[in-house]
C-alpha cells in the first residue's frame, strides 16, 4: 500500500506480472480523493489507494475480474459512493482501470560467454522476460535487471529445458558444441517451443541438421531451428555485432502482426464520446475499450 502508484507500475512492467492501473477521472459531492488520484491492483496486491472504504474493494474486484482474462482493456465506471459502496459521503467517483496483461515473450538464454554478455543488457530494456542459464554457480552472484532470471543448467540437460515457459525463444549460445546439441535437440522435442536459434556457422548447421534427422525430430520440428542464429545482413563477428544481429532477428520475429494493415485499432474518438454521454449518473454503467479486438459496450 506504501508504495507510490508510479514506482508499482515500473515494478510490474519489468516482472511482467499483469496489473491495472486505476485513474480516479472525476468527482462530485463529497469523496474521499480527488480527480488524477491513481492506484495500481495485481492478483495478489495493491499499490498507492483511491481513498479506501468500499469504494476502492469494489474497484479491486472488479480489476481481479479483468486481470483473469490477462488482457489489455480499459474499463471507465461511474461509482455512486452512497447507492453502491454504502459510503456515508455520498458523493460519486468515476473512474478509469486500465489492465495490461502479463508479458507473453519469453527468452531463454543458455550459456554465459561474450556474446551473451553483449547480448544479456539489451534483453534487459526489452518488453521481455530472459531466462539466463549457466553451468558454473559464481553465475548466479552476476548483478542483472528484474526481467532477467539467473538459472543453473542442471546436470541432465532436459530438465533445464522443461522448465521453459511455452512459446519460448531459445537462444543457445555455449562454447561447448556437444551441449549445444544436447540441448538444440531437447528444445526441439518439445513442439511449444518457438525458436531454436544456435550459435554458429553454415557447416556446423547442416552437421547438426543431419544428426537430429538421424536421432528422430521430424522435419516440421526442424523447420524452428535457426542456425547460425542473427540476420544475415550482419556479417560482423565482434561480441556486440553478434549480439545486435541476435536482437534484431528476435524484435523482428515480435513483430509479425497479421492485422498491422489495420488502419485503425481500438474504439473510435466518436463512439468514446457517445458512451461516455449514454453513462451519465446511471449506477453501474461501464465501459470497455478494448485496442485488441476494436469493441466497446456499456453494461
Amino acid at each position: 500500500m506504501d508504495r507510490p502508484w508510479y514506482l508499482a507500475v515500473g515494478d510490474c512492467k519489468e516482472d511482467g506480472a499483469p496489473f491495472a492501473l486505476v485513474t480516479v477521472l472525476g468527482t462530485s459531492g463529497s469523496t474521499p480523493r480527488d480527480p488524477g488520484s491513481k492506484m495500481v491492483i495485481t492478483k495478489e496486491s495493491t499499490f498507492d489507494t483511491i481513498g479506501g472504504g468500499q469504494l476502492e474493494f469494489l474497484v479491486t474486484q472488479q480489476a481481479r475480474e479483468l486481470l483473469e482474462k490477462n488482457e489489455t482493456d480499459v474499463v471507465i465506471r461511474a461509482f455512486p459512493l452512497a447507492a453502491e459502496a454504502a459510503q456515508c459521503c455520498g458523493g460519486q467517483v468515476s473512474v478509469m482501470i486500465e489492465t495490461f496483461a502479463a508479458t507473453a515473450w519469453q527468452i531463454a538464454v543458455f550459456g554465459a560467454g561474450h556474446v551473451a554478455q553483449q547480448l544479456i543488457p539489451i534483453l534487459s530494456r526489452m518488453p521481455c522476460q530472459v531466462h539466463w542459464f549457466d553451468k558454473r554457480p559464481e553465475f548466479l552472484s552476476i548483478p542483472v535487471e528484474t526481467n532477467i532470471k539467473l538459472r543453473l543448467i542442471p546436470e541432465e540437460v532436459s530438465l533445464a529445458v522443461e522448465q521453459l515457459p511455452a512459446t519460448s525463444d531459445v537462444l543457445i549460445l555455449t562454447h561447448d558444441h556437444a551441449l549445444d546439441y544436447e540441448l538444440t535437440k531437447a528444445c526441439l522435442q518439445r513442439d511449444d517451443i518457438s525458436l531454436v536459434g544456435t550459435i554458429g556457422s553454415d557447416t556446423k548447421s547442416n552437421r547438426f541438421e543431419q544428426r537430429l534427422l538421424k536421432d528422430g525430430v521430424d522435419e516440421q520440428s526442424l523447420a524452428r531451428f535457426v542456425c547460425p542464429i542473427g540476420i544475415p545482413q550482419v556479417k560482423g563477428k565482434l561480441p556486440i555485432e553478434i549480439a545486435v544481429s541476435i536482437c534484431a532477428q528476435l524484435i523482428a520475429r515480435q513483430q509479425i502482426d497479421p492485422q498491422s494493415t489495420r488502419d485503425r485499432r481500438g474504439i473510435s474518438w466518436r463512439d468514446l464520446k457517445k458512451n461516455l454521454s449514454e453513462v451519465g449518473e446511471i449506477s453501474g454503467q461501464e465501459i470497455h475499450i478494448n485496442p485488441n479486438n476494436s469493441k466497446s459496450h456499456s453494461g
